[in-house]
């Protein structure tokens, strides 16, 4: 072949690829070396929305993991414990993963919250965030189900959750993780020690777990308020209003699981046949035992009448 030839060759080789190429440009999808999106539609992906939500006069910090999908949801609202330093977030993606929307908030007077932060004050926080859920605009833009909501509680916060199912029909199940029947507590420091002796040693132990998140309040004047309203906030006083409710009682190895497990079996004997109960050897905030905590959770959740 003769150098005029192979040129002439070449040459309809080099127009051959071109061509190849821009064909093969113009099929390829665009953005090809992009990472793979959601192809969910935006206004139902998981997401968090974050508010204020009113109670008395201020507005609480609060934020709802809001879970994938039209909905609408079930929805927890998870209660946090004194002064708060474990939030239970990871249990709180977890059950969104699952379907449901998580709504945590800080009391008046915790962690930023403005006003007074006082246990009557939690009481009525956690009544205001249900009625805040329940707004049917609220509910709308949160894809949930304001018929089925959940109180979860960790130590104060399963007190508040106590507090708050039993004055609220509503509320057909919830759940305590370490409950602090702090009510309780007074009541036998008292019973003990005399009232003087037992306001200081109340005092004393709410002093020892850490109150610079909270304003408002002393130790001194939280124990008062718990001996002034021992009786009508303790668990055993709270039995009558539970006991057609769905319950799940979680306890550890903090000293608290004698009392949750009265509560438990008052429950039962009152004529409760929807309670559970599991424990899990680790400390006051499950700190080795996450993943075991999320599953109980999840698998009760997932118990609940749809």
């Amino acid at each position: 072949m003769n150098s005029r030839s192979i040129h002439t060759l070449l040459a309809a080789c080099l127009v051959a690829g071109v061509a190849w190429s821009l064909c093969h440009a113009q099929a390829a999808p665009k953005h090809a070396d992009t990472p793979l999106e959601s192809t969910a539609p935006t206004n139902t992906r998981a997401t968090m929305e974050t508010m204020q939500i009113p109670s008395h006069g201020a507005l609480m910090n609060a934020l709802v993991y809001v879970a994938a999908g039209t909905g609408p949801h079930p929805a927890v609202i998870l209660l946090h414990g004194f002064p708060g330093n474990e939030r239970n977030l990871d249990l709180a993606q977890d059950m969104r993963r699952a379907g449901w929307d998580v709504l945590y908030f800080n009391y008046r007077g915790s962690w930023g919250t403005p006003g007074d932060f006082s246990f009557s004050h939690g009481i009525e926080d956690t009544a205001a965030a249900l009625a805040y859920l329940r707004q049917p605009e609220v509910a709308r833009k949160l894809r949930l189900d304001p018929a089925r909501i959940v109180l979860i509680g960790h130590s104060m916060g399963g007190f508040m959750t106590v507090q708050a199912a039993a004055a609220d029909p509503a509320i057909k199940a919830f759940a305590t993780l370490s409950a602090a029947d702090m009510a309780e507590h007074a009541i036998r420091l008292v019973r003990k020690d005399g009232e003087s002796a037992g306001l200081k040693a109340m005092a004393s132990g709410l002093a020892n777990e850490g109150m610079a998140p909270l304003s408002g309040c002393t130790p001194d004047g939280l124990a008062r308020e718990l001996v002034d309203h021992a009786a009508g906030w303790a668990f055993p006083a709270k039995v009558a209003a539970l006991k057609n409710r769905t319950a799940l009682i979680v306890t550890s190895d903090d000293g608290l699981a004698p009392d949750n497990q009265a509560f438990a079996a008052d429950l039962r004997k009152a004529g409760d046949s929807h309670v559970t109960t599991v424990h899990l050897s680790t400390d006051h905030a499950y700190s080795d035992r996450r993943i075991e905590l999320s599953k109980a959770v999840l698998a009760w959740l997932a118990s609940l009448p749809k």
